[in-house]
C-alpha cells in the first residue's frame, strides 16, 4: 500500500485554485484553473510533485462581474491567454490527475483549497456543464486550508499564513490561479508535516 494512500484514507490530494468572473459557479465564468499534485519525498515528508494550469474562455452566456476582473487582472478578450474551453481544460486535467492517482493506489481525488468550497463549487459546475464523465474528485469532501492554518498557525489568510509557515509570498502575483495553488500546496504540506514531525499521524507497517 503506497503511503499517500495510508496517509490519507485512499485520498489522493489535489491543491486546486480558480480564478472566475464572480462567485456564482452556476452563472459566473471559470476563467482560470490550477492544479498542484503532491508526493512523499524520501525522508517521508510531503512535497509537491506535478503541476497543471489553464486559461479558460467563458462558457456561451456565462457572466463576468467587472469587480472580478479588477480583483483578478484577467481580461478574458485577450487573445495572448490562449485560453481552451472548458471541456479541453478540464478533461485534460480530470485524465492526468486519474493517472497520478492511480500510480499510488488512491480510490479517489480529494481537492485541496484556501476555502476548498468555492474551488470545488465551480469545478464541480463546469464538469456538471460539459458532461464530463470521469470527474476523479470527491463531490463533496475537500480539505480546506484556511480551516486547516486557523488551528495550525492561527491565520486564515493565505498570505498572512504562508508568512508565519516562512513561506515566501509576492502580493503582486496573488490572484494568479497558477500561484495561489502553488503557495496553498506549500502551506498544505508545511501543516501535514509539521504535524507529523510533532508526532502525529501514526501510520504503523
Amino acid at each position: 500500500m503506497s503511503m499517500m494512500k495510508r496517509r490519507f484514507r485512499g485520498f489522493f490530494p489535489v491543491i486546486v485554485d480558480v480564478e472566475t468572473g464572480g462567485f456564482n459557479p452556476q452563472t459566473d465564468a471559470l476563467l482560470e484553473a490550477a492544479a498542484v499534485t503532491l508526493k512523499f519525498d524520501e525522508l517521508g515528508n510531503l512535497a509537491l510533485n506535478k503541476e497543471f494550469q489553464f486559461n479558460i474562455e467563458p462558457f456561451e452566456g456565462a457572466n463576468i462581474e467587472q469587480a472580478a476582473l479588477e480583483f483578478t487582472g484577467i481580461d478574458p478578450t485577450n487573445p495572448l491567454r490562449f485560453a481552451v474551453e472548458e471541456s479541453v481544460a478540464l478533461r485534460s486535467l480530470f485524465s492526468d490527475i486519474r493517472t497520478l492517482q492511480k500510480e499510488v493506489d488512491c480510490q479517489r481525488s480529494v481537492l485541496v483549497g484556501h476555502n476548498s468550497a468555492f474551488d470545488i463549487a465551480f469545478i464541480l459546475a463546469a464538469a456538471e456543464r460539459i458532461k464530463a464523465k470521469r470527474n476523479p474528485f470527491h463531490p463533496f469532501t475537500s480539505f480546506d486550508t484556511a480551516t486547516l492554518s486557523g488551528l495550525a498557525l492561527g491565520q486564515t489568510v493565505l498570505a498572512k499564513a504562508c508568512e508565519l509557515a516562512g513561506i515566501k509570498f509576492d502580493a503582486n502575483e496573488a490572484h494568479s490561479a497558477l500561484y495561489d495553488a502553488q503557495k496553498t500546496a506549500e502551506l498544505f504540506c508545511y501543516i501535514v508535516n509539521r504535524w507529523k514531525k510533532l508526532g502525529g499521524w501514526p501510520l504503523g507497517d
